[in-house]
């Protein structure tokens, strides 16, 4: 056998040597020659460098590897590294298990580019290297509308530079997420025509807006991260509320970009709390609105709990009951109308019954047995007989609607002059099982506005076929119609010579939309009316809404544990009562 050369075991101890060394060794010497991330991260909205091995250095800007993080960290390029090319981000995510560095440390990491649901990562860490401490980048000021196209930030540090709106908190609690805005924005239905220009403003809202985020990868955070002082039905966070000094990295994940803020930001109540709407000077009738959110008191007894739908506790009832009793009574109406009220008849241990009852003992219901639909829910009309009395018999009509619609004529102690009330419900926007001309149609309408459309048609007809007494001053329209001021069943009813009365005296535009019943994916508009004929229009003195339920987080309402032992009128409901003020002719 022949023996080796000198130069040949040299060489074989030197291959030994490097295979004994450290696995973050193999990827060179801290200030050698990388890749840049902004060449990793490229112009356009994947990497050109995807599937590909590359080694960067960066700056450690913040670490979510802790217990619940997203398993990784943010790797930034310095500020004197950057390429000055405002299309390209200068930062990725780096996913790893190893746990060097922290911020503020620079690093060596060698791995492979991925595109993961839209986030530029690193993967597959071959090795990781502490370089020395350097300072952490400046966060770039950005605003909303996004002054510069979100993908170019991609992982950076930013600094929100205006006071931003919460539109909406409906993940608070599950994901401990908060949609933010430059400002409230409205449904595009509110104020424009379903079709095109609607659905492209949607499609604006929703590009316009960004996340703050809580930094966790887990469901139900404990606690409540927003607001940092904590969450609690006295200490509420509303949707219109702001929230100032944001920093932290723009991230991109579950399709929405969100911040992942290093700093906790300031929240500022902009959006109180509001007092119950004042009735006007002298005598008055006032009918109010609301839609109850499943009232089922699980058959009276105390003992049929859970029930189909709403409460699923005696306990939750309770707790259900006691708020909207508290709001119904602050509103003071004379006469009030009702939707998704449980649809189980008109006995002593009914849920209109148990409502009236809690209501105080001037308060009655009107009955229509054996006229209700089939639905789980129906409309119903109650009343104070120390104020109004009924005029005639209530209708329903022998149609085939699910919730038919609710029409009765009241008489006033105070005036010679009668209101036809109707309170109808019609379908929701949800797409379960929907079909052909119920399908959405694209035109921000979402689906069964056909069905909606063709309800409304077949009520106006109804109410055409009704008796006109002498006395009567004119029909009020009010309940749960489940469709935004521009879409197509409203226009049958201004058609008809019906007058929106919320939006009679407080119109809405993008910009501007005081009064709303309804609050959805952090847009705001109006899915419940008080509509009035042309004769009864000149004796309505204001119509409103009070904002208790819809700016609300839902984390607080009577169906959630930590808001269930509170009383008050705060998210009695998901939807905000109407109020409707008049002044008929004194006797």
């Amino acid at each position: 056998m022949n023996r080796p050369s000198t130069y040949t075991l040299a060489f074989i101890l030197s291959l030994l040597f490097v295979a004994a060394l450290p696995a973050q060794a193999t990827a060179g010497t801290c200030g050698a020659r990388a890749t840049a991330i902004h060449q990793v991260q490229g112009s356009g909205a994947s990497s050109p460098l995807a599937g590909k091995k590359v080694i960067v250095e960066g700056i450690l800007t913040q670490d979510s590897r802790h217990s619940g993080g997203f398993s990784g960290f943010y790797l930034q390029q310095t500020d004197a590294e950057t390429d000055q090319n405002p299309a390209t981000s200068e930062a990725l995510f780096v996913y790893t298990r190893l746990t060097h560095g922290k911020p503020g440390q620079r690093l060596r990491v060698a791995g492979t580019v991925k595109e993961y649901h839209g986030l530029t990562e690193l993967v597959d860490i071959s090795s990781l290297t502490i370089c020395g401490n350097a300072p952490l980048p400046q966060p770039i000021d950005v605003s909303l509308p996004w002054s510069q196209p979100p993908e170019s930030l991609e992982n950076m540090r930013v600094r929100l530079s205006q006071p931003l709106t919460v539109i909406d908190h409906y993940n608070l609690s599950v994901f401990g997420e908060l949609t933010l805005a430059a400002n409230d924005q409205v449904t595009a239905t509110e104020y424009r025509a379903p079709g095109p220009d609607a659905r492209k403003q949607q499609q604006w809202n929703n590009q316009h807006r960004v996340l703050l985020d809580d930094g966790q990868g887990v469901r139900n955070p404990s606690p409540i991260p927003w607001p940092p002082d904590g969450l609690k039905y006295p200490n509420t966070l509303r949707a219109g509320d702001t929230v100032t000094e944001i920093e932290g990295v723009l991230d991109y994940r579950f399709g929405q970009w969100r911040i992942q803020p290093d700093r906790k930001p300031r929240f500022s109540a902009t959006n109180s709390r509001p007092a119950p709407p004042t009735r006007p000077s002298g005598a008055s009738q006032r009918v109010v609105t609301l839609n109850l959110q499943n009232y089922f008191n699980g058959g009276g007894q105390g003992g049929g709990f859970p029930t189909a739908r709403g409460a699923e506790s005696q306990a939750a009832f309770q707790h259900q009951s006691q708020r909207l009793v508290e709001a119904i009574t602050q509103s003071d109406p004379d006469i009030l109308a009702v939707t998704e009220m449980e649809n189980d008849g008109y006995g002593p241990n009914s849920a209109l019954a148990q409502l009236a009852r809690e209501l105080g003992p001037d308060w009655r219901f009107v009955a229509t047995p054996g006229q209700d639909g089939t639905d789980a829910i129906r409309n119903a009309l109650l009343y104070r007989d120390d104020r109004v009395k009924l005029i005639g018999s209530p209708n329903r009509p022998d149609s085939a609607l699910d919730r038919p619609p609710l029409a009765q004529v009241f008489g006033f102690h105070d005036s010679h002059q009668h209101i036809r009330v109707v309170v109808p419900h019609l379908k929701s926007k949800s797409c379960r099982n929907a079909t052909s001309a119920n399908a959405d149609q694209n035109d921000g309408q979402g689906c069964y506005s056909d069905r909606r459309t063709r309800a409304a048609k077949a009520m106006l007809n109804w109410l055409a076929t009704l008796p006109q007494p002498d006395t009567l001053a004119g029909t009020l329209i009010t309940g749960d119609l489940n469709s935004y001021a521009m879409e197509d069943p409203m226009q049958l009813f201004y058609n008809q010579g019906y007058t929106s009365l919320v939006h009679h005296f407080y119109p809405c535009d993008a910009d501007r939309c005081e009064h709303y019943s309804y609050r959805y994916q952090g847009e705001k508009g109006t899915l419940d009316y008080a509509l009035a004929s042309g004769a009864l229009l000149p004796l309505v003195v204001n119509a409103q809404s009070w904002n208790i339920n819809a700016d609300e987080p839902r984390i607080l309402g009577y169906d959630q544990r930590p808001g269930r032992s509170q009383r008050g009128p705060w998210r009695s409901s998901d939807h905000n009562p109407v109020i409707t003020d008049l002044k008929l002719p004194s006797r």
